[in-house]
């Protein structure tokens, strides 16, 4: 059904807050979460419909709109010509004793970008024990302490990791800055500190900072009488942090409208060259506070021809 297909990336510049409705934990407002791994997601039909919405925004021919994303009215008339799978984690930010933060990442989330990479990623995906990390053997000095190589720890929120010999970490950051943002001179520290600071952690801890250590913060609801705090109006929302990176696939076939012909290469074309590519868009809730700035960047640079 879907002809075309390309790899993106989602990259948070500022929170996000993908909900998943209510919940029965401590967070009122949790976001959206994968069932078996517990890692944060966008789902596919939250981003279809904030591009939608996008496209309209910024007046761009209604009716192709309508061929790409479906009918705003009508739906049974045809169904759209692209669809967006569900966005998962490739690298999440995790407070460092040193350098602020680190670009955390893991075995399982790299083999699922590599899945969806294809033969754009030429690089093995390395094991690690818990307990343990690796980054580019380059970086060792800056992120670590321990006077002998042997001794080396990497200190994470208040956990601390010991060093395993260098592998293929410098190649796959290397990759990661090469793909995951623009080229152009306002990302070069986020890919420079890309290619120097990703860590690759065991499954099991890595899981525990995208479980843990996420933005939780407290709202009021404000009485509108009163303007002030409503009895019983404390609750709590749940943000992907800033700097977290997704990557996900966009599908298109044949358009579907009665009488077109269009391929679904032109769809992919005018949908990325549009839409897509180097984009920021808003995407989740609380847009009036700035939340939900997301940069959407085709994997391979530059727009399609």
């Amino acid at each position: 059904m879907f002809e075309s297909k390309e790899l993106v990336f989602y990259y948070a510049i500022s929170p996000v807050h993908m909900g998943a409705g209510s919940s029965t934990g401590a967070v009122d407002l949790p976001i959206q979460r994968e069932i078996h791994t517990g890692h944060p997601i966008l789902a596919g039909s939250g981003i279809k419909g904030a591009l939608r919405h996008d496209w309209s925004a910024r007046g761009f021919d209604k009716s192709d709109g309508e061929a790409i994303f479906g009918p705003d009215s009508n739906a049974s008339d045809h169904a759209g010509a692209v669809a967006f799978t569900d966005a998962q984690l490739v690298a999440f930010p995790v407070r460092s004793l040193r350098e602020t933060f680190v670009y955390a990442t893991s075995p399982s989330a790299l083999a699922r970008l590599k899945r969806m990479a294809g033969d754009k990623a030429s690089w093995s995906v390395p094991t690690i024990e818990q307990g343990h990390f690796l980054i580019p053997s380059a970086s060792l000095d800056r992120l670590t302490s321990g006077a002998t190589t042997a001794d080396r720890r990497l200190v994470l929120e208040s956990f601390e990791f010991t060093y395993v010999a260098a592998d293929e970490t410098a190649s796959i950051a290397k990759w990661l800055a090469e793909h995951v943002m623009p080229s152009s001179a306002e990302y070069a520290f986020f890919r420079g500190k890309l290619s120097k600071d990703l860590v690759v952690l065991n499954d099991g801890d890595f899981s525990h900072f995208a479980k843990n250590s996420t933005i939780v913060e407290p709202h009021v609801r404000i009485d509108d009488n009163t303007g002030t705090a409503k009895d019983g109006g404390l609750f709590y929302a749940e943000n992907l942090p800033p700097e977290s990176i997704l990557a996900g696939q966009i599908l298109a076939s044949v358009e579907r409208r009665k009488g077109s012909s269009t391929r679904a290469s032109d769809v992919m074309l005018r949908l990325v060259n549009n839409a897509i590519d180097n984009r920021l868009v808003q995407i989740g809730g609380d847009a009036t506070t700035g939340r939900g700035q997301v940069l959407i960047h085709l994997a391979q640079e530059g727009a399609l021809a």
